[in-house]
C-alpha cells in the first residue's frame, strides 16, 4: 500500500491520526474522531492553530474557556454546508457529541496572531462551482485565504460521479512566489453510496529520462486519508458514486497559487 494512503480505523474514537511527523514534513496536521453519544473529544492546539470541521452530527463545543454551544446538523457530508471552528494557538478545546458525530481537527503552526475562537457557521462559507461537463465539481469555503488564520486553508469539494477534480493537474510544491507557493495537503476522502471507490494520483515532472521521483496511483474508499506532499494530485470518482473531500492545506506563506501541468493546460482553453 502508497505510504501516502491512510486508511482510517472502523469503530469509534480517533480513527485517523496525521503528524507533521508521521507524514515527513512541516505544517499540516490532520485528525478524524468518530464519535458515539455523550463520546467526547478534545485537545491543546499549544503553538499550533486549530479548525474543527463537524463533518456529520452535531455535538456540544467548548474552547479557549468559551461555551459555544451545541454546533453541527448535517448528517451527511453530501448535503449542506459544515458548521466549523476556528480555534487559535495556546488553546484547550473539547466537543462532546449529542448525535453520532464525525469531527475533523485540522491543524497547522500557529504564528500568534493573536485571532479569536470563532464559529465559522453554514451561512458564512461561500459556494462556488468549478469546471465544465465532466471536469464540474463543487466547492464550499471553509476557512479560504481571505478570512482570517495563521497558517491554515480549508475547503470541502463535492465531485459528481463519472468526473475528474483537482484537474487538470496541479501542483504547489514550490516557494516560488508570485508564481507558486509550497502547501503540503491532506485528502480526507468519503463515498456515496459508501461502498464505492475513486482514485488519485500524485506524481511530479518527468525528469529528461522520463522518470518521475513520485508517482503513486491510488484507489481511493470511503474513509480513506491521502498525503500530498509534491507533485500534481488529481481525483477521479466512478460512475454511480460521489466523491466528497476535505482538504487542508499549510506552507510558509497563507496563499494558495498553483501550477498547472504544461502538457494538460491546453484543457483550460477547451
Amino acid at each position: 500500500m502508497s505510504k501516502l494512503l491512510v486508511k482510517a480505523d472502523k469503530g469509534h474514537g480517533r480513527v485517523a491520526h496525521v503528524t507533521p511527523k508521521s507524514a515527513g514534513w512541516t505544517y499540516v496536521g490532520f485528525d478524524l474522531h468518530r464519535l458515539r453519544p455523550g463520546e467526547n473529544a478534545s485537545g491543546k492546539t499549544e503553538d499550533r492553530e486549530v479548525c474543527l470541521v463537524f463533518i456529520t452530527g452535531k455535538g456540544k463545543a467548548k474552547a479557549g474557556g468559551k461555551d459555544l454551544g451545541l454546533l453541527g446538523g448535517r448528517m451527511s457530508p453530501f448535503e449542506g454546508k459544515p458548521w466549523s471552528v476556528y480555534i487559535p494557538e495556546g488553546s484547550d478545546w473539547s466537543v462532546t457529541a449529542d448525535t453520532e458525530l464525525e469531527l475533523a481537527v485540522c491543524s497547522a503552526p500557529g504564528l500568534g496572531g493573536g485571532l479569536p475562537v470563532r464559529v465559522i457557521g453554514p451561512d458564512d462559507l461561500g459556494q462556488e462551482v468549478r469546471g465544465k461537463g465532466t471536469n464540474t465539481r463543487y466547492v464550499t469555503n471553509i476557512l479560504p485565504e481571505g478570512k482570517p488564520a495563521d497558517s491554515l486553508l480549508v475547503v470541502e469539494v463535492i465531485t459528481p460521479g463519472g468526473h475528474t477534480s483537482s484537474y487538470p493537474p496541479h501542483k504547489h510544491d514550490q516557494d516560488n512566489l508570485p508564481d507558486e507557493s509550497y502547501l503540503e495537503e491532506t485528502y480526507y476522502h468519503r463515498l456515496n453510496p459508501p461502498q464505492g471507490f475513486a482514485f488519485q494520483r500524485v506524481y511530479t515532472d518527468a525528469d529528461k529520462n522520463g522518470h518521475r521521483a513520485l508517482d503513486e496511483a491510488m484507489a481511493i474508499e470511503d474513509g480513506d486519508v491521502v498525503l500530498v506532499p509534491k507533485g500534481y494530485h488529481p481525483c477521479a470518482a466512478c460512475h454511480g458514486y460521489d466523491l466528497y473531500y476535505l482538504n487542508v492545506m499549510a506552507g510558509p506563506k497563507r496563499t494558495w497559487k498553483f501550477h498547472n501541468a504544461p502538457e494538460h493546460e491546453w484543457l483550460m482553453k477547451a
